[in-house]
């Protein structure tokens, strides 16, 4: 079975997200994608603007209100993961350290990881990125204003891209940033967001006070 990681702030986890590993499940045939929230995000420190704690329940909201319809063949399950939680004294959660994981306790699984194409353009500025292009591969969905068409500066060998599978023809133009301060004025954005994660967003009076901090 082919499983996906797909890590990221999840601040808040909006139907762009949704669309993404909905694209990528159709395109790779994944029975799993594992959408895990991470702690301390070493190139983006201390920007998220919620806990862990409630990024990981919007998380769990979403996957359980937004699976894939059942077409009848074989169909992905969106399943939360806490597997990228804070480490002890805040340590940054490192992308490379959590596939070696993801491998050793699923060694028999084709592991992936999702990605959208600015995170992915950045690959160089990640710890040991060679050694991430071995422990998975790797589905680099496009994004606007950043383009795949050329990943000659990333330096890859001809072994690394072809374990790199590119989706162009999935465009989510929905920014945290942006969306965070719509909620933070008030709006319920719930055209953005999954209903359930629009309601916990309501009830525990997140956002309102949120600065327009970085994805």
């Amino acid at each position: 079975m082919s499983v996906a990681f797909f890590g990221g702030t999840f601040d808040p986890p909006h139907r762009g997200h949704l669309g993404v590993a909905r694209a990528a499940a159709q395109a790779f045939d994944l029975g799993t994608i594992f959408f895990a929230p991470v702690g301390n995000q070493p190139l983006k420190p201390g920007q998220t603007t919620t806990s862990f704690e409630d990024r990981l329940a919007m998380v769990a909201l979403a996957c359980e209100e937004c699976q894939p319809e059942d077409t009848g063949k074989h169909t992905a399950r969106f399943v939360p993961s806490a597997i990228d939680a804070p480490q002890p004294g805040g340590r940054p959660n490192y992308t490379v350290d959590t596939l070696d994981r993801f491998r050793r306790e699923m060694p028999g699984e084709q592991l992936y990881c999702l990605v959208g194409a600015d995170s992915f353009l950045s690959l160089r500025q990640w710890r040991e990125p060679g050694r991430l292009l071995a422990l998975a591969e790797w589905i680099v969905v496009s994004r606007p204003g950043h383009s795949l068409s050329d990943l000659s500066p990333l330096g890859l060998t001809q072994q690394q891209r072809q374990r790199v599978h590119l989706i162009e023809t999935a465009h989510f133009d929905i920014s945290s940033t942006w969306l965070r301060e719509r909620l933070a004025a008030g709006d319920s954005a719930r055209d953005l967001l999954p209903e359930s994660v629009a309601r916990y967003i309501r009830d525990h009076g997140l956002y309102r006070m949120s600065s327009s901090a970085g994805e």
